[in-house]
């Protein structure tokens, strides 16, 4: 076959997946059910012309259309990497991790129930054995439901619904491949019915040594592209390479999952990368890969279509029946999960509660595609499968692809109608009503001062107006007689749309370098838990989601164990340094909020939600200064060398702003220019470096700004630093509990403790020291001691505190003013006697 033919049929399948978005737009089908249709007529055709006699003429057409070195190989190894690896990077992480368990068990447990429904449904009505039975299990339990997500985002479904089934179809090909690699094992040695045992065995070994393989090459992936930062080409070719990497070594060299080598690689990266990279050459890496993804999604999908005629070769009439039990036992698989396990799970608090009519589209909605029927092609082109199981598992797989491409997803949008998913709800209905009133009658008034400044024809403009006034007028009468918002409705819609102005607002300070692609992700997160907090719950789920992005999290606790308990305090500081910018940004953005609820909500929703908006507003500023002000009292400093560091990109940005528009205006050449945006790149690469905040090297400057040690040496001090140890808490913690033996003394840093005792309580401040008490006095502690803020303590113990005490006059003017103010009278004999000078 010649080169040039080969390029020719290449470049035309580019073509026919060109003109196949457009016709599912009009059709109003499936983008993947118009490809698999396109794929089976070219196929059809080139295996009609090659066996009619009709013309010859397009015959090396015909051949080289089925010539195509169309393998499993090239499925597996070339275009589903891409689509993993693309997947995984365009998912927004930090929001998958809140719904972790409802996406887990649909992409983990309803794989293994369909392989298993599939299975055992084949085993009894058929003469397969038990482990070809399963291996046609595995091959069509993976979902594509793209169809589905795309549809819930056209009607506006809940975000977390669709990210919920994003991640379901991202994790369950990879489950399902997995076991299609454990069950095409046993086949091929000939194993008719592997034990339970054996299965659960060998399948913790192909996840866990794919996720670590992903993980390492995903990590030398980053620090490599982190060394080419000023080379924007490097960094895009060094990703490139990483999955198909990541998955032969997986597959080839350790015989784990390449594909769950692929997801690690691409969740790792996702992680870790808009903190190390450029965010230009963040971005262009995103971009790249949506379009690889997109090429590579329609040419798996059009090529193993145009295998589909080939596989139905040698179909036969009983093959029909068991094809139907297929279907069957596939769709009753996917109810058990749909309509048992997911309510279930929204009883336990673990999900979001999935509605009914959402329920029943995800059903139908269960698509199967081009993995399947590469799985299929893999296990037809092995020569030790016996040709029995080949012409099953070929056929069975094809011909439920068919079922669910022909059948489901030419009637999914019927479904989704019938269900009632396309129509707006009556509080919706009635606010679009409001906004095109609101929107129409601001279009008039800039119309009118268009007419103004341009001076057009009195004439125009009187019949245009009237015709736009009865627009208008027709607008406001629907809006008036349209069903009344209630005040609670009329709050939670504003709500959503402040939120998803924040997010707006968050997107554009990314594009303007304002905000780095590290916090961006972060803050968007925060917007979209705002949006759908607001959507659920109304106000108090706005304010709840609100608190939570202020508030310490489980991984920050985590982080400060390590600190106190082992003395890691990497992690710590690298979660304040976090802390301290995302802080700083969500106050930059929420200074912007006050504008749009003038402007915009109060038009549409009247002054007594913008009021109350405007009140929970200012409700979550003062949140976020408060946060950074206990922030900047544990830190001084810190929060100023941040800040700087935003005026400095500030300013680059400016400078790249005045650049521009004078090579637009022609006052400054190409050459100037280039010359002048390479020297403005490498400041602004030197100034996206975040300032490092070092937690560990603080204790000696803390030290000496304690009032208390104002009377010791130089040496006592550093022999001080040595000894004590630093240890972070954060608000409501429990420093100790009543009745426990004390050994340690802690003086409080920054930040304040509460103390109580006996029903009374004590608030400790800055430069204050507890806990010595219970020491002299030789009893156990009666008092609880808790954080009221974010606070840093250092603890010394006890045999070092009285050596402190006999130097240090200071101490021991302050522990018996301690003792006096808590009304404890302390005998002088307690204290241990001071040194002669």
């Amino acid at each position: 076959m010649g080169i040039v033919l080969v390029t020719t049929v290449i470049a035309s399948l580019f073509l026919v997946i060109g003109a196949a978005e457009p016709l599912a737009a009009r059709l109003r089908l499936p983008y993947s059910v118009i490809l698999a249709v396109l794929g089976v007529l070219i196929g059809a055709g080139a295996t009609f012309l090659l066996r009619t006699e009709l013309t010859d003429a397009l015959n090396p057409v015909a051949e080289a259309i089925l010539g195509l070195p169309i393998r499993s190989d090239v499925f597996l190894f070339v275009f589903l990497p891409t689509l993993l690896f693309q997947a995984t990077l365009g998912m927004n992480l930090r929001r998958m991790l809140d719904d972790w368990v409802p996406i887990l068990v649909l992409a983990v447990v309803a794989v293994v129930v369909a392989t298993l429904s599939v299975g055992y449904a084949l085993f009894w009505t058929s003469t397969l054995p038990l482990v070809a039975c399963l291996l046609i299990g595995a091959i069509v339990s993976t979902t594509d439901p793209s169809a589905v997500v795309s549809i819930f985002r056209s009607i506006s479904a809940p975000r977390r619904l669709a990210r919920i089934i994003e991640g379901e179809s991202l994790l369950n090909d990879a489950a399902a491949i997995a076991l299609f690699g454990l069950f095409m094992g046993y086949v091929m040695l000939g194993v008719p019915d592997p034990t339970l045992g054996d299965a659960l065995g060998r399948f913790p070994f192909l996840i866990a040594g794919g996720a670590i393989t992903g993980w390492l090459a995903a990590r030398a992936a980053v620090w490599t592209m982190a060394l080419f930062v000023r080379h924007e080409m490097a960094q895009l070719s060094i990703s490139v390479a990483l999955p198909y990497l990541a998955y032969i070594v997986a597959e080839q060299s350790i015989g784990a999952s390449g594909v769950i080598a692929v997801v690690a690689a691409g969740l790792t990266l996702n992680l870790t990368g808009p903190g190390r990279l450029p965010p230009q050459a963040w971005a262009s890496l995103r971009e790249l890969w949506d379009v690889l993804a997109h090429w590579a999604g329609a040419l798996i999908f059009i090529l193993a279509a145009l295998l589909i005629p080939r596989l139905l070769e040698e179909v036969r009439v009983a093959d029909f029946a068991l094809i139907g039990v297929v279907i069957i036992a596939a769709i009753a698989a996917r109810a058990v999960i749909l309509f048992g396990l997911l309510p279930l799970l929204s009883l336990l608090r673990v999900s979001p509660t999935v509605e009914r009519p959402y329920r029943v589209a995800i059903l139908w909605g269960g698509l199967r595609g081009a993995v399947t029927l590469a799985l299929a092609l893999a296990v037809t082109e092995s020569f030790r499968v016996p040709d029995g199981i080949q012409r099953v598992v070929g056929i069975l797989a094809t011909g439920f692809v068919l079922f669910t491409l022909i059948v489901q997803g030419t009637t999914l949008r019927n479904v989704i109608r019938r269900l009632g998913l396309d129509r707006l709800s009556p509080i919706d209905e009635a606010l679009s009503r409001q906004v095109i009133a609101v929107a129409l009658q601001t279009v008039r008034e800039d119309v009118a001062r268009t007419t103004v400044d341009y001076e057009l024809s009195h004439d125009i403009v009187r019949v245009e107006a009237k015709r736009f006034g009865k627009r208008l007028e027709g607008a406001v009468r629907q809006a008036e007689d349209s069903v009344d918002i209630l005040d609670r409705d009329r709050i939670t819609l504003g709500l959503i749309a402040l939120a998803g102005h924040e997010r707006d607002t968050i997107l554009a300070g990314m594009r303007e370098r304002m905000i780095s692609a590290r916090m961006a992700e972060q803050v968007l997160s925060d917007a979209d838990r705002l949006i759908e907090g607001a959507r659920t719950n109304g106000r108090s789920g706005y304010q709840r989601a609100a608190r939570r992005s202020i508030a310490y999290g489980r991984a920050f606790r985590a982080a400060g164990l390590l600190n106190n308990r082992l003395g890691l305090s990497r992690p710590l500081a690298r979660m304040t340094a976090d802390r301290f910018e995302r802080l700083l940004s969500q106050r930059l953005i929420l200074r912007d909020l006050g504008a749009f609820i003038d402007g915009r909500i109060r038009r549409i929703h009247g002054r007594r939600v913008a009021e109350l908006l405007a009140e929970l507003l200012s409700r979550r500023v003062e949140g976020v200064e408060t946060a950074l002000e206990g922030l900047r009292l544990q830190y001084p400093g810190y929060a100023e060398e941040l800040e700087r560091r935003f005026i400095r990109r500030t300013a680059l940005r400016l400078e790249e702003r005045e650049y521009t528009a004078m090579r637009e205006d022609g006052l400054i050449g190409a050459e100037v220019y280039t010359t002048l945006m390479q020297d403005l790149s490498a400041r602004r690469t030197a100034c996206e470096d975040r300032p490092r905040l070092d937690i560990a090297l603080r204790r000696t400057e803390i030290i000496q700004q304690f009032p208390l040690f104002s009377d010791l040496d130089a040496k006592v001090l550093k022999r001080l630093g040595r000894a004590m140890q630093t240890r972070h808490v954060n608000p409501g913690d429990v420093i100790f509990g009543k009745e426990t033996v004390n050994k340690s003394v802690y003086f409080i840093a920054s930040g304040a403790v509460e103390l109580e005792r006996a029903g009374q309580t004590w608030r400790l401040g800055r430069g204050e020291m507890f806990g010595h008490m219970s020491i002299l006095m030789r009893k156990p502690r009666h008092a609880e001691v808790r954080a009221i803020a974010p606070s840093t303590l250092l603890v010394l113990d006890e045999e070092r505190f009285l050596r402190l005490l006999k130097r240090s006059e200071a101490i021991r003017q302050a522990v018996l003013a301690g003792a006096e103010k808590r009304g404890v009278v302390l005998p002088e004999h307690l204290l241990p006697q001071k040194k002669p000078s």
